[in-house]
């Protein structure tokens, strides 16, 4: 059963979210504080495997996102040149029959804002960025840069690839660039000029890629993203514009499909690609990581969201399991139950082979966070 302890989670985003809405619904006494002032519909897409499908049930949204996110029958991998098929991943009908849950893909924002929306009220703090977190043992004082303070038994970093809490843990250190960027753009389909693109396609040549998918049950706005190499970043900015003529020189030769969506996107972004190499601790004392936090990746597995989320309903799963009394025995087993999965999915991502051949995708999206059975761990120091 729940204790009576108080968590605070800093940072709102998918997996800090995730994590606040699936222990207020197991009774805990949560609070979420988010540093950007609110949220905006930001133009990025996002797939929702069964293996993520699963926790939404258990918020209470699977048939909201059903409900506005596109259902692709197939995940098709394109030759870049000439559109020959390289691989078709059933999805569709067949993914709900043999996972229990259905794969979609939607806009980043309409999925986060459903989110949202499941958190209690008046337990969503926006403004507050984290200036310190000082663990005196017996309770966890937060600080904010407005000023105002928070006090927690048990604080949870879901404060993305720069958090502040995994600094508090292990030190400054900047995540790694990888030498490759993404270009996003996410507009009106009607730009396309009556061209059909695939549901779900990724086209791939030697050295980079797109990946496209319709992002609204109309299929009325499509999204595209990239993994281009580039071999500098200004670690100082978080994004940049980009344009189409960027995009045309980077992708010249491609099929005429990606063409087309380059002629369709006319605000394109442009993101550094960043990791960083597997942590020695999740967690100490009374402070938890979660996500980008303990192991930001490249996306290229479409799965660094669901990764998080499955962090999120882990940790729920091992605080109702243990309680908030016994943290070091939560954080120990949430860590031994998470980390190797975690770092697989790294290691996919970084190697950018998801789906590119006929595969078996069933150890990804026929994961089930909550039934899966769970790897005891030996007590954290």
């Amino acid at each position: 059963m729940p204790g009576n302890g108080k968590i605070a989670i800093v940072g709102a985003g998918l997996g800090g979210t995730a994590a606040a809405v699936l222990l207020q619904k197991a009774g805990f006494d949560v609070d979420l504080y988010e540093q950007a002032p609110a949220f905006s519909r930001l133009g990025a897409g996002i797939h929702l495997g069964p293996n993520v499908m699963k926790i939404m049930r258990r918020m209470g949204i699977e048939e909201a996102l059903n409900a506005i996110g596109s259902h692709p029958d197939f995940w098709h991998s394109k030759d870049w040149r000439t559109a020959e098929l390289l691989s078709a991943i059933p999805l569709g009908d067949y993914a709900a029959r043999r996972y229990g849950a259905t794969y979609l893909t939607v806009h980043r924002g309409d999925f986060h804002a459903l989110m949202t929306a499941a958190v209690a009220p008046g337990t969503l703090h926006f403004g507050k960025r984290l200036s310190d977190v000082a663990d005196d043992g017996d309770q966890v004082r937060l600080s904010f840069a407005d000023g105002s303070t928070a006090q927690a038994d048990i604080v949870i970093g879901a404060d993305g690839v720069n958090s502040r809490i995994r600094e508090k843990l292990l030190g400054p250190e900047p995540p790694k660039y990888t030498g490759y960027v993404a270009h996003r753009a996410v507009f009106p389909a009607e730009r396309l000029n009556g061209v059909r693109h695939d549901p779900c396609v990724k086209w791939w040549s030697e050295d980079r890629h797109m990946m496209v998918y319709y992002v609204t049950s109309d299929r009325r706005e499509i999204y595209y993203v990239t993994g281009v190499p580039q071999e500098e970043w200004d670690m100082s900015k978080a994004w940049v514009p980009s344009s189409q003529e960027e995009m045309r020189e980077a992708f010249a030769g491609y099929h005429g499909d990606v063409q087309n969506l380059i002629d369709g996107g006319r605000e394109v972004t442009k993101w550094p690609l960043l990791e960083r190499d597997p942590l020695p601790l999740w967690s100490r004392g009374r402070l938890v990581m979660l996500g980008d936090a303990c192991h930001p990746m490249k996306p290229h597995m479409a799965q660094g969201a669901a990764v998080a989320i499955e962090d999120a309903a882990m940790l729920a799963r091992c605080l109702l399991e243990v309680g908030t009394t016994d943290f070091p025995a939560v954080f120990a087993l949430y860590e031994a139950n998470r980390a190797a999965r975690a770092a697989e999915i790294q290691r996919v991502s970084h190697n950018n082979t998801w789906l590119r051949t006929n595969e078996d995708p069933d150890w990804v999206f026929g994961y089930d966070v909550f039934h899966v059975p769970l790897v005891q761990a030996a007590r954290a120091a």
